[in-house]
């Protein structure tokens, strides 16, 4: 989660939502990624997306079964689906997300038994400075006006 919340740190540095994402294969890894949606003008730039997206390409593979998932904040509907269509294995999440959260919060759509596919989930991990740093983020814009 350290190394997600580096990439979380990049986003911000280019005024991003942000979120860091890291994928994880045998202890290694493998993909590292952070928001992107300013920059690329796409909403689907997640951090999540795009880590998943760099893994396969890493292990030229379009599954990334036995890959663990450590991302800042809990993942919304799009990215919990991707993770059930790429097969990870295990899910990290720290900060919650009641508003967009489906790994728990709204939904846990990595649960759903009628998925082919189930992604263990496992939250609240280093949840404080995962919350803190979106916290800071959004006091910094608003205050910006």
């Amino acid at each position: 989660m350290i190394e997600a919340l580096k990439e979380a740190r990049k986003a911000e540095q280019a005024e991003e939502i942000p979120i860091g994402a890291v994928v994880v294969k045998d202890g290694d890894i493998i993909s590292r990624a952070h928001n992107r949606k300013q920059r690329d003008s796409n909403a689907l730039m997640h951090a999540e997306i795009v880590a998943m997206n760099a893994a396969c390409q890493k292990l030229g593979s379009k599954y990334l079964d036995g890959c663990d998932l450590y991302v800042t904040l809990e993942p919304c509907a799009m990215c919990a689906g991707a993770m059930i269509n790429y097969r990870v294995s295990r899910l990290f999440f720290g900060a919650m997300e009641p508003k967009t959260g489906c790994c728990g919060s709204l939904y846990n759509l990595p649960a759903d038994k009628r998925f082919n596919h189930r992604v263990e989930v496992n939250s609240g991990i280093m949840e404080e400075e995962c919350a803190s740093i979106l916290k800071d983020f959004f006091a910094k814009r608003r205050k910006k006006g």
